[in-house]
């Protein structure tokens, strides 16, 4: 295995420390992943360097012409304080000709759209549940052909930002209420969906031209469907008090009804090829009791910490996490890039 210099992009605020004992377990669980991935790659032999950022990019200029790192492995989910900035990044990577893990720019921008995602998925017959986006600022009637009850969300953010028991609403009033709630304090038009009932259900997907799925890999809401509705809320994913009071944790997806987990795989692949997506990804579905299959959205920078969903999937898959990690080194050191056909 060649050794190799990597530049590990993060948030300044994500720097990890050099050791797990230097800093108190709360701030550890921010840093997490950056320390896992840092520590592992550093394991694994390579020489590595955190590039911590915010809104300027004339440090990361400085470390690609001085230190000459090999390849940039990308942890960052925005830039300058905004979702979605992070592709301009990585195209600014692409720009200074520096191999990167992750997704290219191109499917970083079309899987965080989820209204324009929603749109090519549909296109290449990737079922997805029927929608309406409602923009904010602009005034707006309420949909009448989707049927209650009915999902908001915002249309941009992520990591259940936004989301709550409040997101399901079952009448006009309610509606309104919450596509006002996401315009007024998340701050993002809001995109309305049928909500569909049923599991959750995970699948991590590798690969830029050659694709290997991971198994699906389901969220168990514990005690939490004995009084609310079973679905990803901010206080679900991020509350650790929480998911103990519950019992909610994630794990294999068992008892699929047949030839599902056959079809996530297929689904995922498609999907993954729709948004031109590259180096590594998660799909998210919902899998109702008669076993449909809707794709909620595809994550083009899943978290890569070393107990998250998409390591532990790729662990019940025989994928260690160092092997994890060299994998996705591998998949950026060899994508071809638009620069590379003209060197």
């Amino acid at each position: 295995m060649r050794k190799l210099r990597v530049a590990v992009l993060m948030h300044e605020k994500l720097v990890p420390p050099a050791a797990a004992t230097d800093i108190p377990a709360a701030r550890l669980d921010e840093c997490r992943t950056e320390f896992d991935v840092m520590r592992t790659l550093e394991q694994l032999g390579h020489e590595v360097r955190s590039i911590g950022l915010h809104d300027n990019l004339s440090h990361l200029r400085d470390v690609v012409t001085e230190w000459k790192p090999d390849i940039a492995f990308n942890l960052l989910n925005e830039f300058q304080g905004i979702l979605g900035y992070d592709h301009y990044v990585i195209g600014y990577l692409e720009l200074m000709k520096l191999p990167y893990t992750g997704c290219n720019p191109r499917g970083m921008m079309l899987s965080r759209d989820k209204v324009l995602s929603k749109q090519l998925l549909s296109f290449h017959h990737v079922p997805v549940p029927m929608f309406v986006r409602i923009e904010r600022g602009r005034r707006y009637a309420l949909p009448r052909r989707l049927r209650y009850p009915l999902f908001v969300k915002s249309a941009t953010e992520d990591a259940s930002l936004g989301i709550a028991q409040a997101s399901i609403v079952d009448d006009e009033q309610k509606l309104r209420q919450r596509i006002d709630f996401i315009h007024e304090n998340v701050q993002t038009d809001a995109i309305v969906e049928e909500y569909i009932d049923g599991r959750e259900v995970y699948m991590g997907v590798l690969g830029n031209d050659r694709l290997t799925t991971l198994p699906p890999w389901e969220m168990n809401f514990g005690t939490m469907t004995q009084s609310t509705a079973g679905i990803a809320t901010r206080k679900a994913k991020w509350d650790k008090a929480y998911q103990r009071r519950h019992g909610i944790d994630t794990k294999r997806a068992d008892a699929l009804p047949a030839g599902v987990e056959d079809q996530l795989a297929k689904l995922s692949r498609r999907a993954y090829r729709a948004l031109h997506m590259s180096g590594l990804a998660r799909m998210d579905y919902r899998i109702t009791a008669d076993g449909q299959v809707y794709l909620l959205e595809a994550n083009s920078n899943p978290n890569l910490a070393a107990d998250e969903d998409l390591a532990r999937s790729a662990a019940n898959a025989g994928i260690d996490y160092a092997d994890l990690l060299q994998r996705i080194l591998n998949l950026g050191m060899s994508y071809q890039a638009e620069w590379r056909h003209y060197e």
